[in-house]
């Protein structure tokens, strides 16, 4: 499977003693694995908060959840932003509880009025911080999740719980890029990781920068964090149905192993 147009060996395959066990017990003398915390969120939910004892609350870096969004009508700012357009007012009044501003965006993404918004509308709409648009799969995922009648697109209402997720995982990247960078490095990620229960180890994080890092450069952006994020929690969701002992370990047949991987690729894809 390749991620961002590229193809990666994954380290090794056959050399399995140097990575981690995945799910091997942490200190504590149990494992991480069977933690309410482990690996948020669930499709259409917020991103790792507090609620999971992760610890103290993110630090707000922008407006909260459902609020305008900070790049509305002006330069974006960094991650999960929209891209200016001069797009102005809008006569239509919003529907009920649908605040004005959301509504006024809202109708500026939907660039042929259907009432609906698309992934590729979505994909021109936002940006991330080095101004780089969002990667399709990323806004076909992120579609996916929040289109309830499987639709392919979403309405004003999916379109409202899709702002506050990102906004959400927004503050979750920002309380992660120590630096400052607008990126996520490997020891950023491993931190996050860690965080939200994952007990995995630094080499596992560097191969998710690896399969994620669309310009090279040992980084990734808002947008792939959020699909890389998402991913690990989707296979550990079809890990832990295996693992009915929590243990950490399962044994699979080879036609089960591809369809773990087959269903999540099909994840974002609009049927």
């Amino acid at each position: 499977m390749s991620w961002g147009g590229q193809q990666h060996s994954y380290g090794g395959y056959n050399q399995a003693s140097q990575y981690q066990p995945y799910g091997q017990p942490t200190a504590y003398g149990q494992p991480n694995y069977g933690q309410p915390q482990y690996g948020q969120p669930h499709y259409g939910q917020q991103p790792p908060s507090n609620q999971y004892n992760y610890g103290n609350p993110y630090q707000q870096q922008g407006p909260g959840p459902g609020t305008a969004p900070p790049g509305y009508g002006g330069a974006p700012n960094m991650g999960g932003s929209f891209a200016s357009g001069g797009y102005g007012s809008f006569q239509s009044p919003a529907p009920p509880g649908v605040s004005p501003e959301l509504w006024d965006w809202f109708q500026a993404v939907d660039q042929d009025k259907s009432g609906k918004i698309t992934c590729q509308e979505l994909q021109q709409a936002l940006m991330n911080g080095n101004w780089s648009p969002f990667n399709a799969e990323t806004c076909r995922l992120m579609i996916g999740m929040f289109d309830k009648d499987r639709s392919g697109t979403i309405d004003v209402h999916e379109f409202a719980a899709l702002w506050r997720y990102i906004q959400d995982w927004k503050n979750c990247f920002d309380r992660f890029d120590t630096d400052r960078s607008g990126n996520i490095d490997a020891n950023e990620l491993g931190h996050a990781f860690r965080t939200f229960g994952y007990n995995l180890s630094q080499q596992f994080s560097q191969l998710v920068v690896q399969v994620f890092d669309r310009r090279g450069i040992g980084r990734i952006n808002f947008d792939d964090f959020i699909q890389a994020c998402v991913m690990l929690k989707t296979f550990t969701d079809k890990f832990r149905v295996k693992d009915s002992q929590q243990q950490g370990i399962i044994s699979i047949s080879y036609e089960e192993f591809l369809e773990m991987v087959l269903d999540n690729t099909l994840l974002g894809v609009q049927k």
